[in-house]
Parts: C-alpha cells; sequence; structure tokens
C-alpha cells in the first residue's frame, strides 16, 4: 500500500487482477450487470431496501417538482436565448426553439440526475451506508477498512460531491451550446450527456466504499480509469434508470449496492460468493 500525494491510502493491485479479460463491450454490460446484482442484493433484504428507497423519495419529490417547474418556463427560456430568431418565419422560429428546449432539458436532467444523488446520499447516509457494509460483509469484508469520524465523512463526501455537480454544470455548457447543431445535438449530444453522467455517478456513487479504505475522490477516479468500460456500463446504466418516472426512487438503493461490487471489482477484491 502506498499514500496518494492527499496523504490518502492507494492499493497497489496486481495487474493481472484488473485486467480486462473481454472486449470493452464485454466489459461495459459487465458493468451495467452490477446495477442488476446490486438490484438482486436489495430485494433479498427487504426491510434495507424500503429505508434505502424513503431518502430518495424525499429528495425525488424536491427534483421532480424543480424538473417540472423547468419543462413549464422551458418555452420562455427558449425564447430568452434565442432573440436573433425573432424576425424568423414561424416554421423556422419554431424550430429552433424546440432545439433550445430540448438542449435545456437534455442539460437539466444531467444536472438533475447528479444533484439528486448527491442530496439522496447526505440525506439518506445512514441507511446507504449499511447497504453498502452489507454487501461488502457478503463478500469478505472490507480489506484495509479504516475509521473516519461520521462529521468527517459527511464533511467530505459533501465537498466531493459538490465538485462533481460543479464539473458536469461546466460540461453542461458546451453541451448546452452543441443541442443547437442539426442532427448532431439530437444524436451525438444525448449520447455524449449520458456518458459524462454515468462516469460522474459512478465516482459519486462508490464514495462511501472508497471512503471506508480511506481512498478520497482522487484515489477513486484513478481507480476507476483502470476499466473505464466497466465502470461507464454501470454508471450509464444508472443514468438512464434514474431518468425514467420514479427510477431514480427505486433504483437508489440498487445502485449504492452495485456501486460496492465496482470498488471491490476495481480494486482486484472479490465480487464473488463462496
Amino acid at each position: 500500500m502506498r499514500r496518494s500525494p492527499l496523504g490518502s491510502a492507494v492499493v497497489n493491485v496486481p495487474r493481472n487482477i484488473t485486467a480486462p479479460v473481454t472486449g470493452a463491450v464485454g466489459r461495459f454490460f459487465s458493468g451495467a450487470g452490477l446495477l442488476l446484482r446490486g438490484l438482486g442484493l436489495c430485494l433479498r433484504s427487504p426491510r434495507l431496501m424500503l429505508l434505502g428507497i424513503v431518502p430518495a423519495l424525499l429528495s425525488g419529490a424536491l427534483f421532480v417538482g424543480a424538473f417540472a417547474t423547468l419543462v413549464y418556463f422551458v418555452d420562455d427560456l427558449a425564447a430568452l436565448v434565442t432573440p436573433f430568431a425573432d424576425d424568423w418565419s414561424t416554421t423556422a422560429r419554431g424550430l429552433v426553439r424546440v432545439v433550445a428546449g430540448l438542449a435545456f432539458l437534455g442539460v437539466g436532467g444531467l444536472l438533475g440526475v447528479l444533484a439528486f444523488t448527491a442530496v439522496t446520499l447526505v440525506i439518506g447516509d445512514p441507511f446507504y451506508e449499511k447497504i453498502s457494509e452489507r454487501v461488502e460483509e457478503r463478500y469478505g469484508g472490507t480489506p484495509g477498512a479504516v475509521e473516519v469520524p461520521f462529521w468527517v465523512s459527511l464533511r467530505r463526501s459533501v465537498a466531493d460531491s459538490l465538485r462533481l455537480v460543479a464539473i458536469s454544470a461546466l460540461v453542461g455548457i458546451p453541451l448546452f451550446a452543441a443541442g443547437f447543431i442539426p442532427v448532431v445535438g439530437q444524436t451525438v449530444v444525448p449520447v455524449i450527456g449520458a456518458a459524462v453522467g454515468g462516469w460522474l455517478l459512478a465516482l459519486e456513487l462508490t464514495g462511501a466504499p472508497f471512503s471506508r479504505r480511506g481512498m478520497r475522490l482522487p484515489d477513486r477516479r484513478a481507480r476507476l480509469k483502470v476499466d473505464r468500460p466497466t465502470t461507464l456500463g454501470f454508471g450509464v446504466a444508472v443514468f438512464v434508470c434514474f431518468l425514467i418516472p420514479l427510477g431514480a426512487v427505486l433504483v437508489m438503493p440498487a445502485a449504492v449496492a452495485g456501486a460496492a461490487l465496482l470498488t471491490r471489482r476495481s480494486l482486484g477484491q472479490s465480487v464473488e460468493e463462496g
């Protein structure tokens, strides 16, 4: 084990353990499968699943209201950013403002999903910590676990979450601009948005299991990059589920459980029972 420049522990994992054994596409779907495995683990503990849904319901109501407000005012916002189209024909003006509205909704969805996850993890920290710990216990415990005081852990979690949301906002600006490009803005940009959102969600959700090992955001970013397709597979699967109405509420406990499995895999630790 070595120390990172920020002072947190980084586990050196032999390359033969973490080296990919399938192609990138196979690893992507393997990562998505971790979410399904997380769902299966949560369904075996209905009480824990229910406790994990409650915080998501509270923050979900808040963000559904915020997104509904965005939808209500999206036409006004689209007109606000396209004053150059005021003198265009009705068809051309309507088309460019529909594109602008879709761009607003796309960026709003990206930011909303990440902000929802951050707030939900803070609200439900004790419940999600318990889910994550139960998953790790099932597969042999947490190697190299360190004791981190609750308030220190919470402060670090909030700081890391704010950093990730800020990054998503910065990424959202060029994505919003690219949304105006015909065809590309309605095809390529959503795919890029899902990939960016999935990556940031994976970083967000793996915060607790990495923190139990004394590892901070730079450490988990470095470890998850080792097998980026698997990380993206998990994150994109969660991102897509979170975009479905009530999906974020129902899938949140499974996402936390799957993130524990992703953490173990990224560190070369067992994700197989027995």
